[in-house]
């Protein structure tokens, strides 16, 4: 026949379960806020990787406009179309 616990022994039971619990319960919480910035990080990380993949074709557009500008006959042209400048003799014709 098993002996009964002493009121000591289950005490000391209950405040070994009670400690126990406590930290699992703290451990668990952790471990899930861990998770969740790991989430949130791995999602901020795609979108990053997608803006930075844009701006490096924006940059390479904005080398190639700045190679252009260099060339005289380039900014002619520009000059021609965007702000109406015509050269002696040219006639400019507006289409809308």
């Amino acid at each position: 026949m098993k002996a009964k616990k002493s009121k000591k022994e289950r005490k000391r039971l209950f405040l070994i379960t009670t400690t126990i619990l406590t930290l699992l319960v703290v451990l668990v919480g952790s471990v899930y806020n861990d998770w969740k910035q790991i989430l949130k990080n791995r999602k901020a990380e795609v979108e990053l990787s997608s803006e930075y993949e844009n701006l490096l074709a924006d940059e390479d557009k904005l080398n190639a406009e700045i190679t252009k500008l260099g060339d005289d006959e380039y900014l002619a042209r520009i000059a021609k179309e965007k702000y109406m400048l015509s050269s002696e003799g040219d006639t400019i014709i507006k289409w809308n």
